[in-house]
């Protein structure tokens, strides 16, 4: 094989190199981070308390004025605010069950008792904001609004989320799982929501990667002594 041949096959293995060379890097260590990592740590389980169900709710059955309700009941759940028992009816409502009362938001305060029934005393609430809106790239991204977002205090910035439509402890965030989101999203090259795996860009730089590994073995081949045997 001519010289300017193999000479051209190296600029160009050289050149995908270099240009594929940075993602691949991204997805080494984004594997790494991820194959090193707990899972259960990133979701922030190590922060939140075990929960016992408190049997007492189971009372509020009685005595509710569930039969009273003006709409047809499809979907029941009863759960606690604080020190408070309530009704989620149909997925939508919350509902006192002794005066009927529909809660169409719970207040910061309730929001605060949700952290603190769900979080370990080390991690106490800092503040409390009511957020109506997140961007795309948002640690809170993808789950309900209006909600409140409440800082903790202890190691890796913990902040807590609470929906403030059904009062539920949504979701945790930390530094660990800021990192593992920015890492995520360098490996899945989705720039956007972080989960979509079938990206133009993605196919594109997977395929150049495909491209760069047999270059190389061509290249490898063609500079061989076996190679240059086989082409005399």
């Amino acid at each position: 094989m001519k010289y300017t041949t193999v000479n051209q096959f190296r600029k160009a293995h050289r050149f995908l190199g270099i240009f594929i060379g940075i993602q691949f890097l991204f997805w080494t260590i984004s594997g790494l981070y991820f194959s090193w990592t707990d899972i259960d740590e990133i979701h922030g389980d190590h922060y939140k308390k075990e929960l016992n169900t408190d049997p007492l709710l189971s009372l509020l059955l009685r005595d509710s004025l569930l039969q009273q309700l003006p709409f047809t009941l499809h979907s029941l759940k009863v759960k606690a605010i604080g020190k408070e028992g309530f009704f989620w009816v149909n997925d939508s409502l919350l509902i006192n069950p002794k005066s009927g009362v529909v809660i169409y938001e719970i207040s910061a305060e309730q929001a605060m008792a949700v952290v603190q029934e769900h979080v370990l005393p080390a991690y106490q609430p800092l503040s409390v904001e009511r957020i109506i809106a997140v961007g795309p790239h948002d640690e809170y991204r993808g789950k309900p609004l209006p909600a409140f977002r409440i800082p903790l205090s202890g190691e890796g910035n913990p902040v807590a989320y609470v929906d403030a439509v059904s009062g539920d402890f949504q979701r945790i965030r930390h530094s660990q799982w800021r990192w593992f989101d920015f890492l995520w999203m360098t490996h899945t090259m989705d720039y956007q929501g972080r989960d979509n795996f079938n990206t133009l860009l993605l196919r594109a730089f997977s395929l150049l990667g495909l491209i760069t590994v047999l270059s190389g073995f061509a290249l490898a081949f063609v500079t061989s002594s076996w190679g240059k045997r086989k082409k005399a």
